[in-house]
């Protein structure tokens, strides 16, 4: 892939299919890390003269015009952080889209409305799709793909786009895969990954590869009490995957013939039902009541973790330890954040959960190697997959 420094953008227009899908209540953006991510190459882009046109999805809309997934508040916040006007469509290819393009003075910018409106942006049709991709083409000069958390994704402004224009990777993609690379290719070690999040068939394909490249696998959050099941234990009323432990079993059994360390919770607070003000006990993790939920890993879960990570040269990280988002079930994902923040490891938290809740628990970013700002992309990278978005820019 070549990157924007290699392209001659002055003057020209340049479509920048960013990742700005953000979390929002009502109007307010809870969370602007991607955003933010997105800055540098925009900026990078004007002060070499570009007109730069953004493009990017929010939510789920299927294809239909749905007001609570606008990119409106997007715009505003985004014109905050570049201390520039940002001139906004009201659709993405129509008469808005064509008439705030054609507007563009060199080094301004426009915001797309919400490209998934459009049914072709995710159509299984490939002549769908190419036919909406024409229709973006028409609005540039010059692509750069610079939304990682999307290209996992075969969409028309991923794959089909970069196809029909003169293209190079923004600097966030570059970046990413730099950082996927080095989790990959000759890691430093011990390679300890910690995985958490709710499901175990999130991270089949991720596990499966890993446990040829990693010295050591951490197992916390709701995916923990089907690898504790599979073991044989009560795990109560906790999320539970019946479906997968046959799966998980084969997990326990190759981590074991490859000499990888698999380390699961060995406590956790179990809750008499799922609240942010449920009453709960630390348990034993091999025994939790069966009218119990564990909802964090508990105390001294939290300090094995840390102990494991403490020799850790290369660290990766994807889910959280339980339910962040209640404070009394916070603690288990601050300790392994926090153990990363203290360790001299190349850290790298891998995007969706995991960096919302670096944020949401007021960690310093800058305390990690690198956050991620795809979560699905990147893990689909660590399984072995062909990106299409990737592999569109690698053309």
């Amino acid at each position: 892939m070549i990157g924007i420094d290699e392209l001659d953008v002055k003057g020209r227009r340049v479509f920048v299919r960013a990742d700005l899908n953000v979390p929002l209540d009502g109007e307010t953006i809870t969370d602007d890390g991607r955003i933010r991510a997105s800055v540098p190459t925009i900026r990078k882009l004007l002060e070499r003269g570009a007109k730069v046109v953004v493009a990017a999805h929010l939510g789920r809309p299927k294809g239909s015009v749905t007001p609570k997934y606008s990119l409106a508040p997007v715009s505003r916040r985004l014109a905050e952080l570049l201390g520039e006007d940002v001139a906004f469509a009201a659709d993405t290819v129509g008469e808005s889209a064509q008439s705030v393009v054609a507007g563009l003075q060199d080094g301004q910018v426009a915001l797309l409305e919400n490209l998934r409106f459009e049914p072709g942006e995710e159509s299984k049709d490939d002549a769908v799709r190419g036919e909406f991709a024409e229709r973006l083409a028409a609005l540039a000069d010059v692509y750069v793909g610079d939304g990682f958390g999307a290209v996992h994704r075969k969409h028309a402004s991923v794959y089909d786009l970069p196809k029909r224009l003169p293209h190079a990777a923004g600097d966030l993609v570059l970046a990413e895969v730099d950082v996927l690379r080095r989790l990959t290719e000759d890691p430093a070690r011990p390679y300890v990954v910690v995985l958490g999040g709710a499901k175990v068939s999130d991270k089949l394909g991720v596990i499966a590869n890993l446990l040829a490249k990693v010295d050591r696998l951490l197992i916390g959050g709701g995916m923990a009490y089907t690898f504790l099941k599979a073991q044989g234990h009560e795990v109560g009323k906790s999320l539970l995957q019946e479906d997968q432990i046959d799966q998980v079993k084969g997990f326990l059994d190759e981590a074991a013939s490859r000499g990888v360390e698999l380390v699961l919770p060995v406590d956790v607070l179990a809750a008499t039902e799922f609240g942010a003000d449920a009453p709960h006990d630390v348990v034993e993790s091999t025994a939790i009541p069966a009218d119990r939920e564990g909802l964090d890993i508990g105390p001294r879960t939290r300090e094995l973790f840390a102990s494991k990570l403490a020799d850790a040269r290369t660290v990766f990280w994807n889910g959280p330890m339980g339910v962040f988002e209640f404070d009394a079930f916070s603690g288990g994902t601050r300790a392994v954040a926090e153990a990363l923040v203290a360790s001299e490891a190349f850290t790298v938290v891998g995007g969706g959960d995991s960096a919302a809740a670096v944020r949401r628990l007021g960690l310093p970013e800058d305390g990690f190697s690198h956050i991620s700002t795809g979560g699905g992309a990147s893990l689909e990278y660590l399984e072995g997959k062909t990106l299409p978005g990737l592999a569109a820019l690698e053309e």
